[in-house]
């Protein structure tokens, strides 16, 4: 298998797991449908400008040009500082002025619906080029997320002896120097061949490229013949990766170096079975007082005893 029928076998995948997949070159400013006005915009305008009205219904369309240009506005010279800015409007909404009432009114415009599935468009697009500061890059899939891009995949033929997915990973380092802009919005970078598959934040070294293991919950781990697979139906389910950006994102600084962490398959899955036991074993259920689960993993509702996670430091 080569890198181009590896790369069609990935973009199934994610149809499969419910993402809209697009060829690049069709929606380029010269393709058969452009949605982009040059090949500098890394946003797909349409499709952020179509999630700002189903998720902002309170707010006047005039809002949209002013999230729009607050998106293009750089704070920093540095990617991960703009990236770490980027996060934060993620989280807590772009602000924004509207006047109505004759009153001016101050209020937040969210990119993504954490809580409504359905009000976000996913799209998986291939072949996606970008202008760089020295020549024109082209990442082999790129995930957006109501126009703008959460994920950069980078893929390695593994019929090739010659190249790993370590050479993936040195491709999305001359990415990230050439092709700044489209990084500025990332939440997750993959490495692959195929059969190996890792994930990476974008301050990750090679050793804090980790593989993903499972696709629902822990104990959903498939042995398939491909690392992407697992990757891409697991890490890049929908309702997962919402949650995942939502919840196991952080950026940690000393001063002068931020460093962006994200979690690891296992943390995710036990920190999400972990609140769930505790919602239940924290319900107020009259008459309930305290009681033994019959089995270690059961949590009963409203005896207060939600249990421990046990985690090597490894």
């Amino acid at each position: 298998m080569n890198e181009e029928e590896l790369e069609n076998l990935c973009l199934d995948w994610f149809r499969e797991g419910g993402w809209d997949v697009v060829y690049g070159p069709d929606i380029a400013p010269d393709g058969a449908d452009p949605q982009r006005d040059d090949y500098a915009q890394v946003i797909l305008k349409h499709d952020l400008e179509v999630a700002f009205t189903h998720i902002n219904p309170q707010l006047p369309h005039e809002c949209f040009e002013q999230v729009v240009s607050k998106l293009s506005q750089a704070e920093s010279l540095d990617l991960i500082t703009n990236n770490r800015a980027f996060h934060r409007l993620l989280l807590e909404g772009v602000p924004v002025e509207f006047k109505q009432d004759e009153e001016i009114h101050n209020d937040h415009a969210f990119l993504v619906d954490f809580e409504q599935l359905t009000n976000n468009r996913f799209v998986a697009i291939n072949q996606f080029t970008v202008s760089g500061t020295k020549q024109p890059r082209r990442p082999d899939v790129i995930c957006f997320i109501n126009g703008l891009p959460f994920a950069v995949l980078e893929l390695k033929s593994p019929s090739d002896e010659n190249t790993d997915i370590w050479d993936a990973f040195n491709q999305l380092q001359t990415y990230k120097d050439e092709i700044g802009d489209l990084f500025i919005f990332n939440e997750a970078l993959v490495v692959s061949d195929g059969y190996t598959a890792r994930v990476g934040s974008l301050t990750a070294n090679q050793e804090r490229f980790m593989p993903w293991r499972t696709i629902k919950h822990e104990d959903d781990k498939p042995k398939l013949t491909w690392q992407l697979e697992t990757l891409v139906r697991g890490f890049f389910d929908r309702e997962l990766f919402l949650d995942y950006i939502r919840y196991f994102v952080l950026f940690e600084s000393d001063g002068e170096t931020i460093i962006k962490k994200i979690a690891g398959y296992h943390q995710f899955h036990a920190v999400r079975e972990a609140v769930k036991a505790t919602v239940i074993a924290a319900q107020e259920i009259e008459g309930v007082t305290e009681k033994r689960a019959t089995y270690a993993n059961e949590v009963v509702p409203g005896s207060k005893k939600a249990g421990v996670v046990w985690h090597t430091q490894g």
